[in-house]
């Protein structure tokens, strides 16, 4: 083998144990992916990941001078084409093999920085972290699905980027709690978590539901080789936003939901059911 490919493949190995090792069941549903779309989708993951880890959990070393240097070495790595960095190294050649945008890196970086300051939001400011910390997310997935087909990519943006909308603000509510108690953060405009309302709760729901009704018409035109494990993940997210609207509003401001393994295992054959019938 080729000591370069040897690097390569080290690297993007790297970023599969960090998806596995970090979600269980966003791992689960990259390998429904064609083979060849789980190393890339794994090199964006391993990435975001690392950032996010920064601005969440190192709270006993400097934050802002890591991300920092994570953002200036993400730049060098893109511009260069090498890190020994292997998360870098294997982003940065998702980025080049996929036509990834730089205007999309530096959209999630710069909501990582917001996370390091703000710990209220208002509504311009709430969109601005939700399409930096979500949708391009949503986006740079896209470009590896679509494999450089533009027409496809342009045709599937918006139905993407409500996508990652609807998963980001489910996570805003799953943790509305820790954010608030260990992170003094309060995501939603306008809300007060001390008086937290089931006005404010379903008025969240029904902007959560908008976007989930948007993105399936998207994911059932995707590329069959990415929509089962984008189909899965919808499932998964679904299922935990139907805990979250039977509960009260006293209960998702003490509690943490989750999908039981029992209930994954249930959606994962349901919906490679649906898929093979062609009926999303």
């Amino acid at each position: 083998m080729d000591h370069f490919q040897l690097f390569n493949d080290t690297c993007f190995e790297c970023s599969k144990l960090i998806t596995r090792r970090y979600s269980t069941s966003f791992s689960l549903g990259i390998r429904l992916f064609e083979r060849h779309l789980r190393a890339p989708i794994c090199g964006i993951y391993g990435f975001v990941r690392f950032a996010d880890e920064i601005v969440d959990t190192f709270h006993e070393y400097p934050k802002e001078t890591l991300l920092r240097r994570f953002r200036d070495d993400t730049y060098r790595a893109i511009e260069e084409r090498i890190s020994l960095n292997p998360v870098l190294q294997s982003f940065q050649q998702v980025v080049h093999t996929y036509g990834i945008e730089m205007e999309l890196v530096d959209a999630f970086l710069h909501s990582m920085e917001m996370d390091l300051t703000r710990t209220e939001y208002d509504t311009a400011a709430y969109d601005e972290y939700i399409y930096g910390s979500a949708e391009v997310v949503g986006l740079m997935c896209l470009r590896v699905f679509c494999e450089n087909n533009e027409a496809q990519y342009q045709h599937l943006k918006a139905p993407a980027r409500r996508l990652g909308a609807a998963f980001q603000k489910i996570n805003f509510l799953r943790d509305v709690k820790s954010d608030f108690d260990e992170r003094g953060r309060v995501y939603f405009p306008h809300i007060d978590f001390q008086h937290f309302t089931q006005e404010d709760k379903l008025n969240i729901e029904a902007d959560i539901e908008a976007d989930f009704d948007a993105a399936l018409e998207g994911i059932r035109q995707l590329p069959r080789g990415a929509r089962l494990g984008v189909y899965l993940a919808y499932k998964y997210y679904t299922q935990l936003f139907l805990k979250i609207r039977k509960a009260s509003v006293h209960c998702v401001s003490r509690k943490r939901f989750r999908v039981s393994d029992k209930r994954k295992v249930y959606l994962l054959f349901s919906s490679a059911v649906r898929h093979q019938l062609n009926f999303l």
